[in-house]
């Protein structure tokens, strides 16, 4: 497993497309897992965390700017969307829902590798700022993990979206409704929930937060600076 630089799942109805590019990633030193369909994509992206998403946007039942619709909330993994040659509106449509690459059909496996690469070096590249450091914990954002005194605790992807909006906007008052929106959830007291289970990983004393404050008949705000 070690020898493998990175987890690819690799989504498209084609038997036969599914087939050539798991053959060509594998040869490549790829981890690949593969979807016949969006609704097997989801099921696979709820227990696997993949690196990179190779997704067709054409399929039967959900089609790829569906899946990303649905799950982009939920996930920050890359997509790289293959396309027919006439799609070109679908294609704007998908790098506007989130898709961070495209690539026409058909296609040369050896120009797949290339946008992988570089997609996958972009990302590695933002991932080693996002290891945020203050007083006596550590928050990295890409092992989901915060780091107390040194003791670990994990956080869930829920958990990590709004810290990463929250990190990226330091003493901005977030309203329940907007921290709602950002996680898919329309009720004020989960998102109490949420707060408080985040407070007992980041603060020294979560009964008197110092960090992640409440703004009464605001919201909420992150005090890192």
């Amino acid at each position: 497993m070690d020898n493998f630089y990175a987890h690819i799942l690799v989504v498209d109805d084609d038997d036969g497309i599914r087939s050539l590019v798991k053959k060509y990633l594998n040869e490549n030193n790829y981890l690949v897992t593969t979807a016949s369909s969006a609704e097997d994509a989801a099921e696979k992206i709820n227990i696997i965390e993949f690196d990179l998403i190779i997704l067709d946007i054409m399929m039967p039942g959900k089609s790829g700017l569906e899946f990303i619709e649905d799950h982009q909330r939920k996930i920050d993994t890359p997509i790289i969307l293959l396309t027919a040659k006439g799609q070109a509106n679908e294609r704007v449509e998908g790098l506007e829902v989130g898709a961070d690459d495209y690539l026409p059909k058909p296609f040369e496996p050896k120009e797949l590798l290339l946008r992988i690469k570089n997609i996958l070096e972009k990302t590695k590249k933002n991932d080693l700022k996002r290891i945020i450091k203050f007083e006596n914990i550590k928050i990295d954002l890409n092992k989901k993990l915060i780091f107390k005194n040194k003791i670990e605790f994990k956080i869930n992807n829920t958990e990590k979206i709004i810290l990463e909006k929250m990190i990226n906007n330091p003493g901005k008052t977030f309203e329940r409704m907007e921290i709602g929106k950002l996680i898919d959830l329309d009720k004020e007291r989960s998102i109490d929930v949420i707060i408080t289970r985040l407070r007992k990983k980041i603060e020294l004393d979560p009964k008197n937060p110092k960090f992640l404050q409440t703004i009464r008949g605001a919201g909420y705000v992150l005090w890192i600076e």
